[in-house]
This record gives structure tokens, C-alpha cells and sequence, in this order.
């Protein structure tokens, strides 16, 4: 199963943005967790943060909007431009579009991006969190696939 120690390390790991699963399977092979304790922690550490962006971005970029730093209104009116603008497209495809977003494991895509697109174009949590989940699910069986399966190959070679 793994020692609980490494397993929680695994879920922390997948909860911190840009890294996520991506980078949490591969330090559970190299912490010889088996690849479903594995899966399971980062899928489960990688959904975490989802509802809290859900539910909390939107404040905050009202927050950077009305902020003295004047990037950070820049910023916050940019992306809401750029929202607006395309929700009526992005709002036809919001399933399928978040899911194929966060499984195809690329650095900027992932669970966070996915959560956070969804909040920026108002995407309904009930359409959003489980096209993030289902996600989540199929970037973590590609990247157990790869972590376990070539990281093993290429350590028998060694």
C-alpha cells in the first residue's frame, strides 16, 4: 500500500498549481508507492483546490479589479474582456471542452486551469466539477501509464 507518509506527500504535491498530478505520480514511483495508492492520492489531492477556485476566484478578481496596483486591474478587466468575449462559444462546449483541457497532461492544463477557466466563463459547477474530475481521472491514467510503465522499463535497463 505504501507508507500513509508518502502518500500524503503525493496528494500535497498534486494540490500545488502548475505541478499537479503531472508532477506528484512520477514522485510517487520514485517513493515506490504502488500505482493505484498513487493514482488515488493525486487524483484526490489534484481535486482539492477545485471547488475553492470555483467559489473564490470571482472574488478575487473583483478584489484586483477595484486595487490600487494598477497591474493588477489590468489584469483582472483583461481577463473578463477576454471571458465575455467568448462565452457564448466556450459555454456550447463547456463539458467536453474542461475535460479534454485538464487530461491532456501539458504544463498549463490541468485541474487549476480547468477550475479556473470554468469560474472566468461562469461555467455552472454542475457541468463544471465533473468534467474537472473525469479530467483529472484520465490525465492521471495517462501519466500512471507513463510514470510506471517507462520510468520502470527505463530502470530495468539500467
Amino acid at each position: 500500500m505504501g507508507s500513509i507518509k508518502n502518500i500524503l506527500w503525493v496528494a500535497f504535491i498534486s494540490m500545488v498549481p502548475i505541478i499537479e498530478l503531472r508532477g506528484a505520480i512520477p514522485a510517487g514511483y520514485l517513493l515506490d508507492l504502488p500505482w493505484y495508492s498513487c493514482m488515488l492520492a493525486s487524483v484526490v489531492g489534484n481535486c482539492i483546490p477545485v471547488p475553492f477556485i470555483l467559489l473564490f476566484i470571482r472574488a478575487i478578481l473583483d478584489w484586483m479589479k477595484r486595487c490600487p496596483i494598477a497591474l493588477f486591474a489590468k489584469i483582472a478587466l483583461w481577463l473578463e474582456r477576454k471571458a465575455n468575449k467568448h462565452a457564448d462559444k466556450v459555454n456550447s462546449y463547456a463539458f467536453w471542452g474542461l475535460l479534454i483541457l485538464v487530461a491532456i497532461p501539458l504544463p498549463g492544463t490541468g485541474a487549476w486551469t480547468g477550475a479556473l477557466v470554468a469560474a472566468l466563463f461562469r461555467v455552472k459547477p454542475k457541468i463544471a466539477v465533473p468534467a474537472i474530475i473525469l479530467g483529472v481521472i484520465g490525465a492521471a491514467i495517462i501519466v500512471t501509464l507513463i510514470s510506471y510503465g517507462a520510468l520502470s522499463v527505463l530502470a530495468f535497463l539500467i
